[in-house]
């Protein structure tokens, strides 16, 4: 090769290197970009399902406040009505204690009373026609319910009113076997006992204590209007007694 041909060949060679490198750099840069790009839609993808998880825990966390604060005011609701329920069961606890404190002196007084009209009705017709047996019955029946043995009381001042239905302590045995289902819990038989006394025998000692827990019961039954009626008649009937003033405090604490 002539040597004007090989000048001009390593003339060539040393112009077009620089401009094929140039070449590779730019190739070389546009992958990085791509890969640069391709990485970016890829942060803002990521970005974009954490923004949608955030708002959707935002919303589930905003649902959650929201029942706990309804769920918080409903608490705060039952606890008044518990404190309210607890209140009245206290007073009814209260009621009946002090029913039983002087329940046993009542007893003793209104066997007095029970003696005392039996004595008064010897030799009318309501007289038993075997004064032993019935007596002996009726001291069954009150030592039952002395012995706190309040079932078997029951069945005995049943069983007493059967044998013996004109006795002259029909009455008493309407009151005590009223008190007797009472203790028990029976509070419908109780009050059917009591309202028994009350209707049958007008004017008789026991009936202002009667018609006392006759309320009581109505109470318990879930019928304090029933209950405030009864309350108001004894303040009525017996304005000066001791009953009268029992009913007046338990009306002010009706609600």
């Amino acid at each position: 090769m002539p040597r004007l041909h090989l000048f001009f060949f390593a003339a060539l060679l040393l112009t077009t290197a620089p401009a094929s490198a140039g070449l590779f750099n730019d190739d070389e840069a546009r992958q990085q970009i791509q890969q640069l790009e391709a990485r970016l839609v890829a942060s803002e993808a990521a970005l974009a399902k954490l923004d949608a998880a955030y708002k959707q825990q935002t919303g589930a966390l905003l649902d959650l406040q929201m029942s706990l604060d309804a769920l918080s005011t409903e608490l705060r609701k039952l606890r008044g009505e518990n404190e309210e329920l607890s209140h009245n069961l206290l007073d009814a606890e209260r009621r009946q204690k002090d029913f039983y404190i002087d329940l046993d002196g009542r007893l003793r007084r209104f066997e007095a009373v029970d003696v005392a009209t039996a004595d008064k009705a010897g030799g009318s017709k309501n007289k038993s026609d075997d004064p032993v047996t019935e007596n002996r019955a009726l001291e069954a029946a009150f030592g039952f319910y002395r012995a706190e043995r309040y079932q078997n009381a029951v069945d005995a001042f049943q069983q007493f009113l059967i044998t013996y239905p004109q006795s002259v302590h029909i009455a008493n045995i309407r009151y005590w076997m009223g008190n007797a289902y009472f203790v028990l819990k029976d509070y419908k038989s109780s009050l059917e006992s009591y309202q028994n006394l009350v209707e049958k025998f007008d004017g008789h000692p026991k009936i202002a204590e009667a018609l006392l827990n006759i309320a009581d019961c109505q109470e318990l039954l879930n019928n304090k209007e029933a209950a405030r009626l009864t309350l108001k008649q004894v303040t009525a009937k017996f304005p000066n007694s001791e009953a009268s003033a029992k009913a007046r405090k338990h009306l002010s604490t009706l609600k």
